[in-house]
């Protein structure tokens, strides 16, 4: 039973932190904690993309971007995965130079330093050569860089099976067992 953070910014790409939690939801017998943190600009453009305010529904434990006595803040919380989803360039930025400014920032280089699971599904395109270096960086330190570019094996026909491509690669990643399309399957 792990600790999971799941962190929103302000990237595009709603969905996928929607289906992310959705799919946490309906997998609680897989984590013990799972906690959400969201920038304000997660809000705006959840609430853009989406035209609603769901990511009030969840019961899930929410922290402020400023809150730094959130137990996942210190390795000591022992929270195993942190998935950013999306993640802005912004946010890899400050990570891959070690700028704690934030929760999101601070959580991840708490995971990193622990050595636990960071999980960056990069939302952006096309990639400049800053960005590309980020990811080496983070990559270097022990973080996965998950672009959210979907699969199409499994033809998906609704643009939520689509980006449920990408969300279920993040959740593989982070160690979640699901039924989803496995290539070579029948």
């Amino acid at each position: 039973m792990q600790k999971i953070v799941v962190a929103i910014t302000g990237a595009s790409g709603s969905i996928y932190a929607q289906l992310l939690l959705d799919k946490l939801t309906q997998l609680k017998d897989q984590w013990s904690e799972l906690s959400v943190v969201m920038t304000e600009n997660a809000k705006q453009v959840w609430e853009t993309e989406l035209s609603n305010q769901s990511y009030k529904n969840y019961d899930v434990r929410f922290f402020q971007q400023q809150d730094f006595s959130a137990p996942f803040a210190s390795g000591s919380g022992q929270y195993q995965t942190l998935i950013i989803i999306p993640c802005s360039m912004g946010t890899l930025g400050r990570i891959a130079t070690g700028v704690s400014s934030d929760l999101i920032t601070r959580a991840a280089d708490v995971i990193l330093k622990e050595r636990r699971k960071l999980i960056c599904v990069v939302r952006d395109t096309p990639y400049n050569l800053v960005h590309i270096r980020n990811m080496e960086t983070v990559t270097l330190a022990g973080g996965i860089i998950c672009p959210a570019s979907p699969s199409f094996y499994s033809k998906p026909t609704t643009i939520e099976a689509v980006a449920s491509t990408v969300v279920d690669r993040a959740l593989d990643l982070a160690g979640i067992e699901l039924k989803t399309f496995r290539w070579g399957n029948k």
